[in-house]
């Protein structure tokens, strides 16, 4: 027997799709020729004899007895016609629960050659189905033996197995000569005057322009513009190029080719999907959770050199890397993505380099970016999302504006696209416009464009969300230098700015300096942002000098980030918390601060009664630190059940968002951008990058009861209402997967030892070590800072 023969023992009916369609599922010959089962006779009827139609897996044909699972023998392509007509009503490529089939299609049983017919029932198993074979044919095959198990595997079982296996891939990008005919393209700079694929480089990134230059030479019909960026890139630059648009260079590394010799190949990084194909700038942490705990941390650390390199080289960490994003930033989550990335690889070479490089990135950013002009204010203290800028945005929809520009181009008798041009070139001025559009940038540089609550006003405000993400960074600063750089840490000359003296070459960082910055924001945050009676943080307008009484699900960030005192969290949980719970977890605001919605007033997609993962996954790890362990499993449930449930009902379909209040179709989104993750035909390949590590996180979460009750889709209010006595009855109900059944990702809550809090009578957790740096008293008293030991 060939020692290429499959062995029925090794079959994994949940392998990956590049398993189990791929060239490894091959028999072969005598001459030890392949013989897939794609290749066998076209005759489509039952076998002819007992050697025609041989399967792709050895034994398949006597697969399925009483003790084991039933194959399908199936003829791709005619199954897939038959699926289309009898079950697609609607014709988009995808079973849902809209469709109006029959819900039901008879396959062949392969133990029967095929003459045996079974009948695969209901939407979710169908779509399944759909799913597989259009992976099939991506594969190249025409005939499959395709396992039962794979049309009826448990719903949570399955999500969480493609986003490990496919999602993330899917995902994957690079940027080097591999694939620059790909991802230089830009549906935004087609309607450019000069349209071609474009890639800038940084001045003192010589080696990448020569490398970019030379694949222009060697492809001359990739029409590859390849453009050297100045030293100092100002918004006066950004504006120059609008029309111009272009990608911008990543970090490469040096590797020894196929042919011996050193090349440059791009570090690889993972894109939020959709549209959004580039790397951004907060999707990227959010990612980066769910890599980690899908054991991906080559790519999460990827990503952190990727972001370094654009700290070093373009001065910030860009809301993406797009020519048009060279003023923008977004909101920052370097040092807690770089130290969770060091927890996973601290034993391998360069980890402490690696480390090192980061926090000194984060150290340049935080001066240079979030603590200067224009984003620090002084009179307060705290920092803003305020980037510079001139003129229009040029990455919006080319009307996108026009109902804001139209009165001006009317007062100027000019047509609007004469008016766009006059006003980007200074020939007109129109401060009205100036603020407007100060407004609208910091609104994209904060990740929520776009919400009421910061509409007309963002660049003004001092938000508890980008200030707990700066008290997060000084006192994981101060941490990691006490930890690991002996309490002092020189800045080198890559990392120096002129006339920044923190920055200057050989400056010292010491944890002290850090912590007594700590210790001041969280000061000055309790004096402007948190309010007592109400029991909760608020936006503070640093112009208007008064709070802005607007609800939002940011003000758990400061839980997530430990800035909030016992007191605090404990108001946060009992007062604020009630206010955003809806049945598919926390809404962005609430429907009282959004205000009533009209003509005047459409819908925005960081309101009410919309629902993002970033939102979820910093209130979980933030009710985690304060020992709200309930709290956060049944927010975690009631997101992934509206996830779960989407994913049944709708063909597999994972969405950039979710309606919180919408119980059969969460992912229908009536917003002004729309939802990201539905366009696609036959199969979801990417699902959506900060969703799909939400559902990772979130499954660490929950017990074996919560991941039964979910694969069943049982509603979060009788899950939760259900008595010990009653919980079988109602898992048996809904259908539910036996007890004892193995559920996945049963790895321990990876916030369990991670810079978090355990419960308010513990201590808190060091993010390197399990000692504690800090203890916790009972609610009421003050949190001690992390470095109090220092």
């Amino acid at each position: 027997m060939s020692s290429n023969s499959w062995k029925e023992e090794d079959h994994d009916p949940f392998s990956a799709p590049h398993i189990y369609y791929g060239p490894q599922n091959v028999t072969k010959d005598r001459n030890g020729r392949p013989r897939t089962y794609s290749q066998a006779h076209e005759y489509d009827g039952p076998p002819r004899n007992k050697f025609e139609h041989r399967p792709v897996r050895r034994a398949s044909l006597d697969a399925f007895s009483h003790h084991r699972p039933r194959q399908f023998i199936i003829n791709v392509s005619d199954t897939m016609e038959r699926l289309i007509q009898t079950e697609d009503t609607d014709g988009n490529y995808q079973i849902t629960i809209e469709d109006g089939g029959p819900k039901v299609l008879s396959l062949g049983t392969a133990n029967s050659g095929g003459y045996n017919r079974h009948d695969i029932r209901g939407t979710y198993a169908l779509a399944n189905l759909m799913q597989e074979l259009t992976i099939a044919q991506d594969y190249g095959r025409r005939h499959i033996i395709l396992d039962e198990a794979r049309l009826t595997e448990n719903p949570v079982a399955r999500l969480n197995r493609l986003i490990k296996t496919s999602f993330w891939d899917g995902l994957t990008r690079r940027i080097d000569a591999s694939v620059i005919h790909l991802v230089t393209k830009d549906p935004k700079a087609e309607r450019m005057a000069d349209p071609r694929p474009r890639i800038y480089v940084p001045k003192r990134a010589p080696e990448q322009l020569e490398y970019y230059q030379n694949v222009a030479k060697q492809y001359p019909q990739l029409n590859l513009d390849v453009v050297q960026l100045p030293e100092i890139i100002d918004a006066a630059y950004t504006k120059s190029i609008n029309d111009k648009p272009g990608l911008l260079a990543l970090a490469m590394d040096k590797v020894v080719g196929a042919n011996g010799k050193e090349e440059l190949k791009g570090w690889p990084f993972v894109v939020p999907g959709g549209r959004f194909n580039e790397l951004y700038g907060w999707d990227s942490y959010m990612i980066a959770l769910g890599l980690l705990q899908d054991g991906r941390a080559d790519l999460a650390k990827s990503m952190v050199i990727n972001f370094c390199f654009e700290i070093e080289h373009y001065g910030k960490i860009l809301n993406a890397n797009r020519s048009y994003y060279l003023s923008r930033s977004q909101p920052p989550f370097l040092t807690d993505m770089a130290i969770r990335v060091y927890k996973k690889i601290k034993h391998e070479p360069g980890a402490k380099e690696f480390l090192k490089t980061s926090i000194l990135a984060a150290i340049k950013e935080y001066y240079t970016v979030w603590m200067a002009k224009p984003r620090y204010d002084p009179a307060s203290g705290l920092s803003r999302y305020r980037p510079d800028g001139l003129g229009i945005p040029p990455e919006t929809e080319p009307s996108h504006f026009d109902s804001t520009l139209r009165p001006f181009a009317d007062k100027h008798k000019m047509t609007i696209d004469e008016f766009i041009i006059a006003y980007n070139d200074g020939i007109v001025k129109e401060p009205e416009l100036d603020e407007y559009f100060l407004h609208d940038r910091a609104v994209r540089e904060s990740g929520h464009d776009t919400t009421y609550r910061l509409e007309g006003v963002c660049g003004n405000l001092a938000t508890i969300d980008l200030n707990s993400l700066l008290y997060k960074y000084e006192t994981d600063i101060a941490r990691v230098i006490h930890e690991h750089f002996g309490d002092k840490l020189v800045i080198p000359a890559e990392f120096s700015v002129p006339n920044v003296p923190e920055l200057a070459k050989g400056a010292q960082s010491t944890s002290a300096s850090w912590d007594r910055k700590a210790r001041k924001r969280k000061l000055l945050i309790n004096k402007y942002l948190w309010d007592e009676e109400k029991g909760m943080y608020f936006d503070y307008d640093t112009v208007k000098k008064c709070k802005i009484q607007y609800e939002s699900a940011t003000m758990f960030w400061a839980m997530w980030a430990g800035l909030a005192s016992p007191h605090q969290a404990t108001k946060l949980v009992e007062i604020a918390l009630p206010l955003f719970e809806e049945l598919g977890g926390l809404a962005s605001g609430t429907e009282k601060s959004r205000g009533p919605l009209g003509l005047d007033k459409p819908t925005r997609q960081w309101d009410y009664p919309f629902g993002w993962a970033p939102q979820q996954m910093l209130a979980w790890v933030g009710l985690e630190r304060y020992g709200y362990h309930d709290d956060a499993k049944r927010l975690a449930y009631r997101w992934l059940f509206m996830i779960t449930k989407a994913f049944v009902d709708y063909h597999g379909v994972v969405v950039e968002k979710y309606d919180v209040t919408r119980p059969i179709d969460p992912h229908r989104v009536d917003a002004e951008y729309g939802n990201q993750g539905l366009d696609f035909r036959g199969v979801a390949r990417e699902g959506f990058g900060w969703v799909n590590a939400s559902f990772q996180i979130g499954l660490t979460l929950l017990g074996s009861h919560a991941k039964r009750a979910l694969g069943a889709c049982i509603p979060p209010e009788a899950f939760f209402n259900a008595t010990a006595v009653d919980l079988e009855l109602l898992m048996d109900e809904y259908g539910a997967s036996p007890p004892l059944t193995p559920s996945p990702d049963e790895n321990e809550n990876p916030f369990n030892d991670e810079n978090l809090l355990t419960p308010a009578t513990a201590v808190v957790q060091d993010p390197f070590e399990k000692s504690g740096a800090l203890n916790i008293e009972t609610p009421g008293v003050e949190v001690l800072d992390p470095l109090a030991r220092a």
